[in-house]
């Protein structure tokens, strides 16, 4: 099947071994990326797994083409890109969709603190059986690498930077369903032999995110279509900024590096960023590009944010051989052109 890719970022470049994977939430921010990174790469098969409540096939259609195929009835491996519309907490879908595949990528999750704090249940379900699903689905597959998308959540409030072998003690329900998926990944590589490797994702931003509430996203928008920023409570509550180029970059290695089955990885920059320092950076490249000034107000602070969160990284570069290359500056200049553009021409998350 021809595919067409979307514009190369100057962040796509890694060599993966040609591959027939499967995507969870594939048609999000963060999938949407890494479908792009492996059409741009060459003889990659993909299937995705997405009930687009969230991304979109417009999204999907922005990188390449596919069919749309139905869940319940996959008999052979992905052949192009594939595209089944199911929910992840269909556990007859998630078996029959790893039929074939080399690696799986569970991407797809209810995300964010604020709303697993509206809604702790939803959050569990999604959370713990969805990632329990495609665990299943990659044992009776036979699927050997799986590929989790964790987030520095589970650790909850310490004295950063985080790393790998600080005792998990979340503040938040996202934090413990996130840190009870990391938990069945570590049973199902002793147990099943399953190589699962999980990722703690810093803040990620980057283009093709205009659909996200993620700190960048809304900053850069809010600043776009009113002039202001919101900045929840003081703004000394610091986060680690990674560019989707990067974080592609080391999903890929996650899932192609051998000898991880295990293991557990911190996927960030290794810097310490206030969230009003991001507010300075963002106004100052916005009023760069569009001359206008915007304005910083201070709002309520969330409830069960941590106050400081950055990453120690140094095991990922010690056995992934992954490092982070963009700087937040370098970064926010190859987004906020994408979020200009793509709000003037009233674009979705392409």
């Amino acid at each position: 099947m021809a595919v067409r890719a979307g514009p190369r970022h100057q962040s796509e470049k890694f060599q993966a071994p040609q591959m027939r994977w499967l995507i969870t939430g594939g048609c999000g921010f963060i999938g949407i990326n890494l479908i792009n990174a492996l059409i741009r790469e060459g003889g990659h098969d993909v299937r995705v797994v997405d009930n687009l409540e969230v991304g979109t096939r417009n999204a999907l259609e922005s990188v390449a083409e596919y069919s749309e195929i139905e869940g319940a009835t996959i008999v052979r491996a992905p052949r192009g890109i594939e595209l089944v519309v199911a929910n992840i907490l269909d556990p007859a879908t998630a078996m029959s969709a790893a039929t074939g595949v080399d690696a799986i990528v569970h991407l797809a999750a209810n995300t964010g603190v604020a709303p697993s704090v509206h809604d702790p249940r939803k959050d569990c379900e999604v959370n713990v059986f969805g990632t329990l699903n495609y665990l299943e689905s990659a044992r009776h597959n036979n699927v050997k690498r799986f590929v989790f998308a964790s987030s520095g959540a589970p650790v909850g409030k310490v004295d950063p930077p985080i790393h790998e072998e600080l005792a998990a003690r979340p503040v938040s329900p996202y934090g413990a369903s996130k840190l009870a998926g990391e938990g069945y990944c570590s049973a199902y590589w002793e147990c099943f032999g399953i190589e699962t490797v999980a990722l703690r994702f810093g803040n990620v931003y980057g283009p093709r995110s205009l659909h996200k509430n993620s700190v960048v996203a809304k900053f850069v928008k809010d600043a776009l279509l009113n002039g202001q920023i919101e900045v929840h409570g003081d703004g000394c509550q610091t986060r680690d900024f990674i560019f989707i180029a990067d974080l592609v970059d080391a999903v890929v290695k996650a899932s192609t590096s051998p000898g991880i089955g295990g293991e557990l990885f911190q996927i960030a920059t290794s810097q310490e960023t206030s969230i009003s320092e991001l507010a300075k950076i963002v106004c100052k490249a916005l009023a760069e590009i569009t001359g206008k000034a915007i304005r910083v107000d201070h709002g309520r602070r969330r409830l069960g944010d941590v106050p400081r969160n950055y990453s120690d990284t140094r095991k990922a570069s010690r056995l992934l051989g992954w490092e982070s290359r963009f700087t937040l500056t370098q970064g926010l200049q190859n987004t906020i052109p994408y979020f200009v553009s793509a709000l003037r021409e009233g674009a979705g998350s392409s």
